[in-house]
């Protein structure tokens, strides 16, 4: 008889990253077309050559840096973020309030942690982040979702209709992934008035804020007096450093709910990984001109993508578009998970289906995922975002 398995852990989504590189692997590219990956959000270059030599320095001339750490990460690093984090958003944030981990999903994986027990519920808008579904499957807590209307944007009087004692956490993701939308700062106190309402607490993944289209602070969460108890605040220096490898992101919250994440991180992980906390700070004491610049050629990449889909793909649906990704409606009828396969084999033009961000149309209702497709815009520049325009108007469904 063959051992158990968790049935949490089979009932969730396999990796779908994973699915789709495997369409890669079954398909043969020809030489005046290959592959054109926008499919994961990540940056496909390496840090910049300085980071890259801190690190190396650190490596070499540093012997702690092979050692475990605390538990909530390196005090300097965490002593930078509450300073700068203070004045990004106009608050007091102290670096007990502060704990790094190993990237931003397990930023959410640990504050989830703090909040829910199985049978309890998240509240999350569709399209979601398949991560974050994917976790909350795993430990037997309930994915409560959130109608989003035609902006993208979560609908607060859904959410306010199907708010119930079991859901003890709203997520927000913003910029989101996979639309690109960002949510306005009304519309983040709004939901965050919900959550206390009902005695739940507001998560707000910022993986991409720094890539946001608007100067200054992205909300004003941290304004509120019982911030510590009612919003956890989760953040990634994957993207912002290209240290996806490195696996370094963070919280800031409550320290009384950070003693609570202490016991999970000890753990799962021990500490986070120590070359990514170097990175992460020199990155924040050294590079913000280059984060700037990052910046500035993100949006005007997504100017690119804007022009494109107005002047050669206006039957093509632009639904969101924003920081690394679009969301896409095409003008005809085909299933997404078959477009997107297909993509790949007539156009080698590689997407994710919408069904990875959403329940089936079965789930009771039809939340769109089998009509969009997510593009990760932000890994092409301007003559790849046009080669991309030309392949999606090639495509003969």
């Amino acid at each position: 008889m063959p051992a158990p398995i968790n049935p949490n852990l089979a009932r969730a989504l396999a990796p779908p990253i994973m699915e789709a590189l495997r369409w890669v692997g079954e398909t043969s590219f020809p030489a005046d077309r290959p592959l054109l990956n926008l499919s994961q959000a990540a940056p496909v270059d390496p840090p910049p050559e300085v980071l890259c030599r801190a690190i190396a320095e650190a490596v070499v001339n540093d012997a702690s840096a092979h050692l475990y750490g605390p538990v909530l990460g390196d005090t300097a690093l965490r002593e930078e973020i509450a300073e700068r984090w203070s004045v990004a958003y106009g608050a007091a944030i102290d670096p007990s309030e502060v704990c790094i981990t190993a990237g931003c999903n397990q930023a959410f994986c640990t504050a989830v942690a703090t909040l829910c027990a199985p049978g309890d519920a998240v509240m999350i808008p569709v399209p979601w982040y398949f991560n974050h579904r994917m976790w909350l499957d795993m430990t037997g807590i309930e994915a409560a979702p959130i109608p989003c209307d035609e902006a993208m944007l979560p609908d607060l009087e859904a959410a306010r209709a199907a708010m119930t004692p079991a859901v003890k956490a709203i997520l927000m993701v913003t910029p989101n992934n996979p639309t690109g939308a960002e949510y306005p700062p009304a519309l983040l106190d709004a939901f965050y008035a919900l959550a206390r309402d009902h005695g739940a607490c507001l998560i707000v993944d910022e993986t991409y804020r720094d890539f946001h289209s608007s100067d200054g602070a992205p909300h004003r969460l941290f304004g509120h007096d019982d911030w510590r108890e009612g919003f956890i605040h989760l953040y990634s220096f994957s993207k912002v450093f290209h240290l996806t490898g490195h696996r370094t992101g963070a919280i800031v919250t409550g320290a009384a709910r950070l003693a609570q994440a202490e016991k999970f991180l000890d753990t799962v992980a021990i500490c986070p990984p120590r070359l990514g906390q170097i990175g992460a700070l020199w990155g924040l004491r050294n590079l913000a001109g280059w984060v700037a610049s990052e910046r500035q050629e993100i949006l005007s990449r997504k100017r690119a993508l804007l022009a494109e889909f107005a002047e050669h793909l206006p039957d093509w649906k632009l639904l969101g578009a924003g920081a690394y990704f679009a969301y896409v409606e095409p003008p005809f009828e085909m299933p997404s998970g078959r477009l997107a396969r297909r993509l790949v084999e007539q156009q080698s033009l590689l997407t994710l289906p919408g069904t990875m961000f959403a329940p089936a149309a079965t789930e009771g209702r039809d939340w769109g995922g089998e009509r969009h497709l997510r593009i990760a815009f932000a890994n092409a520049d301007a003559t790849g975002i046009a080669e991309m325009r030309r392949r999606l108007a090639a495509f003969r469904p």
